[in-house]
């Protein structure tokens, strides 16, 4: 996974850990592509100042992930999910029963839901 969709990701998580400042400027770096330069501007800080941030931020979202593995088990559960859905669409093709058809739809409808 490319590190910038990771970083993303990991502040989807773990963003409230942040304090609301560090929490902003990651988003405008990471999630608006902004540079340094341009969060500099916005924010009325040193662009020394943000880049020590969004530095000690990563770390620490990467940090958090170690400890709590919530990003992992996200993917590991949307892989899961992929399998799932596949299985039961298999299912559903190879079954001429619509009230078993029915049911199969419905744990899927369930499944969008975890």
């Amino acid at each position: 996974m490319e590190e910038r969709v990771q970083i993303s990701l990991l502040l989807d998580f773990y963003g409230n850990l942040l304090t609301e400042k560090q929490r902003d400027i990651m988003d405008l770096y990471y999630n608006d592509d902004l540079s340094l330069a341009e969060i500099s501007n916005i924010t009325n800080t040193s662009r020394q100042a943000i880049h020590d941030i969004t530095k000690r931020c990563h770390k620490l979202l990467f940090q958090y992930e170690e400890k709590l593995f919530l990003l992992e088990k996200y993917l590991q559960r949307k892989k899961i999910i992929g399998r799932l859905n596949e299985n039961i669409d298999m299912l559903i093709n190879n079954t001429i029963d619509e009230d078993k058809k029915e049911i199969l739809n419905k744990i899927k409808r369930d499944i969008e839901y975890i």
